[in-house]
Formats: structure tokens, sequence, C-alpha cells
């Protein structure tokens, strides 16, 4: 059996986050209809101080980090 199948990988969270919360918010997704999607998405693309905007995937990394960076302590 190989290293990596051998020993359990721990699930690692973002701070404040836990394996609960993660569930909470998959079933609000996996159960939203699409009505409620809608709304959600114009209620995001009306918040003010905010911009909703496509980005190459492999670019998130740097964006979350210099968002992050940005974030009052």
């Amino acid at each position: 059996m190989s290293k990596s199948k051998s020993k359990s990988k721990r699930q690692r969270f973002p701070a404040g986050w836990d394996q609960d919360r993660v569930r909470k918010l998959a079933e609000h997704y996996d159960n939203q209809t699409e009505d409620e999607q809608v709304a959600e998405h114009e209620a995001a693309r009306r918040a003010e101080n905010q911009t909703i905007m496509v980005v190459p995937t492999e670019l998130v990394p740097e964006i979350v980090r210099l968002i992050n960076k940005k974030r009052p302590a």
C-alpha cells in the first residue's frame, strides 16, 4: 500500500470554519430553488462597494491573498 493511501488525510478548514459549517453551507445551496439562486445573484450584483468579475482560476489564490492582506486585523 502506498504511503498516501495508508495515512488518513485530516481535512483542513479556513479559520472559523469546521465540518458542520461546510455541511450547512452545502445544504443551503443544494436546497435552493432556481428563483432563490437568481435572487441571491441579483443581491450580490447590487451590493455596494463590491465587484463581481471572472478571473482565471490560477489567479484565485493570489487574489485571496491580496484581499486578506487588505482586511483590517
